[in-house]
């Protein structure tokens, strides 16, 4: 942020409230102490008596980036985008955003924000340089993420390669097994020729006659049994 002071000065000139003037300038010198907390203070202040005021959300971006917050700092800058762009100071103002933004390493708006600074006044040989070093940036990130979606997708194939490999082996395993184990064929009945028929009824009749003829012996020795005993 090497333009703070000048564009400062200018901004507090052009400012038309007296109460703003007065703590912008007091948080200047206190910046210029390396105050930062005390001159955060009087920049707020000011901000306070004009939200509107681009000195005081410059100053107070500048005061922010000192201490190291560069969110705030970038969040101060962008309030005023738009009216610093078409003030005499842009080329300054984007040269600070963009240092903003490569503190953030934030490369595509670091870009973007130098690249307008030199649209402005190409001869300045140190956004020119912050450009190259924040395009270079820029690339390196773009390739890196590159070559991690191609590694994403590399793994990613590999997986299906390796599930169906393994579902073509388990598959194979069932058919190796299907084919080790043989199946048991259904037992057929062996067939009986019609004498052999005749001769298998004639032999279950002949059974069943003599256990009807059993039977009825039985019957008539209980009926004997029983005349005896009635009788005697």
């Amino acid at each position: 942020m090497r333009k703070f002071l000048c564009i400062s000065i200018a901004l507090c000139c052009s400012v038309a409230a007296f109460g703003q003037k007065a703590d912008l300038r007091k948080g200047n010198r206190q910046f210029k102490k390396k105050d930062y907390a005390a001159a955060d203070i009087s920049y707020r202040k000011g901000l306070m008596l004009d939200t509107a005021s681009v000195a005081a959300h410059y100053n107070l971006a500048n005061n922010l980036y000192r201490q190291e917050n560069l969110d705030e700092a970038a969040k101060q800058l962008d309030a005023v985008s738009m009216s610093a762009s078409e003030a005499p100071f842009a080329p300054d103002y984007y040269f600070n955003r963009g240092d903003v933004a490569i503190a953030k390493e934030d490369w595509q708006t670091a870009v973007n924000m130098f690249k307008e600074c030199l649209r402005r006044t190409p001869e300045d040989l140190d956004a020119k340089e912050n450009y190259l070093y924040a395009r270079n940036k820029l690339q390196e990130q773009q390739q890196n993420q590159d070559q991690n979606q191609n590694q994403d997708q590399n793994q990613d194939q590999n997986q299906d390669q390796q599930q169906d490999q393994n579902k073509d082996q388990d598959k194979n395993q069932d058919q190796n097994q299907d084919q080790q184990q043989p199946r048991q064929q259904p037992q057929q009945q062996p067939q009986l020729s019609p004498q052999q028929a005749q001769q298998l009824l004639q032999a279950i009749q002949d059974k069943e006659k003599k256990t009807q003829e059993k039977v009825e012996e039985k019957k008539a020795d209980a009926l004997k049994s029983r005349r005896k005993e009635k009788n005697w």
